[in-house]
């Protein structure tokens, strides 16, 4: 499946990796502020660096002349980010005035994302934070008694929710509340936390966990996704397991890909073919979404293998196959 980009965006990213003038991806030497966000593991990063034109008597009136980018990631990850600086230079913003710029203003100067792809935006807008924050400590700002809280703390203290991104508490507390996310998908859609494993959606202390605090438990009951049978709710080792014959070890895969793990990479634009097995090796091919995704391989190991393991055998191992 190819996203539905704008025509403006796909004009920023090529233009931007093609390293046309104006375009901004690289990286500053001796930056006057340098931040970065995301996870390279999981796929997406970002580090954002400027330089300022240094105002003689009050660093709080610099002006940022030159930004800059790195970013692993996507089509709309790129595109974000040389959103973000055109819209600083432009604008000819000091750092302070820089951090009213919000995902919102990326995405609306881009001509929209896809939702699955909002995150990115949110990607850059808090790379921005933490380079003003490096910048304001190398300036002798004091953002706090200006009343500017960018909290730039959260991504190194606190309890961390999302193991596959880094993500704390603090900070999905803050961006529950900041962009009015009200359910598990649209955390992960916007801020990616719990898109990798899903492990940390709905266990104690958990992404849902945090809606409820946030917004009140809803009355409507949680929609699961569909049980095997109910004879599978409790999984026991495969040495207690009585052993499948090849026709019916082939067929709870099949199941267990279709009635499980299909349903939750359809969600997100993604999808798996079942190719071949042999034995206990399970080859698949990603389709959609997944095919070009760079976090393909969690994928693969923390939802794919897993449920395989869990529902059929824990001697399964899942193999990609590439497409022609």
């Amino acid at each position: 499946m190819a996203w539905e980009y704008s025509e403006k965006t796909k004009q920023i990213f090529l233009d931007a990796v093609q390293g046309k003038p104006g375009t901004h991806l690289g990286e500053i030497e001796n930056p006057d502020g340098f931040g970065e966000h995301g996870s390279i593991a999981c796929g997406d990063a970002l580090r954002f660096t400027f330089r300022v034109r240094r105002h003689p008597d009050d660093p709080k009136l610099d002006r940022i002349e030159h930004a800059r980018y790195l970013t692993f990631g996507c089509t709309s990850a790129i595109a974000a980010s040389e959103a973000l600086c055109r819209i600083i230079e432009q604008g000819g913003f000091t750092p302070i005035q820089a951090l009213k710029v919000t995902n919102a203003d990326i995405v609306k100067f881009l001509d929209g994302l896809p939702e699955q792809k909002i995150h990115c935006s949110v990607m850059g807008a808090e790379a921005l934070e933490a380079a003003v924050f490096n910048w304001a400590q190398r300036r002798g700002v004091d953002l706090q008694e200006l009343g500017i809280d960018i909290r730039a703390e959260e991504q190194k203290e606190g309890r961390i929710v999302c193991k596959c991104f880094n993500l704390t508490e603090p900070y999905i507390r803050r961006k529950i509340r900041e962009l009015k996310l009200h359910t598990v998908p649209e955390i992960t859609g916007t801020i990616k936390a719990g898109g990798a494993c899903m492990g940390c959606h709905h266990v104690p202390g958990g992404l849902q966990d945090l809606l409820d605090e946030a917004w009140g438990r809803q009355p409507t009951k949680l929609v699961l996704l569909p049980q095997l049978s109910e004879q599978k709710e409790t999984v026991r080792p495969a040495a207690e397991r009585p052993p499948l014959s090849p026709y019916q070890f082939s067929k709870q895969v099949e199941q267990t890909l279709e009635e499980y793990v299909r349903p939750m990479l359809q969600r997100d634009g993604g999808d798996l073919e079942l190719v071949d097995i042999k034995d206990t090796l399970v080859y698949c091919q990603f389709r959609g979404a997944c095919a070009d995704c760079s976090g393909s391989w969690r994928t693969l190991q923390f939802l794919v293998e897993r449920a395989l393991k869990e529902q059929v055998d824990e001697r399964i191992r899942v193999i990609a196959v590439k497409g022609e």
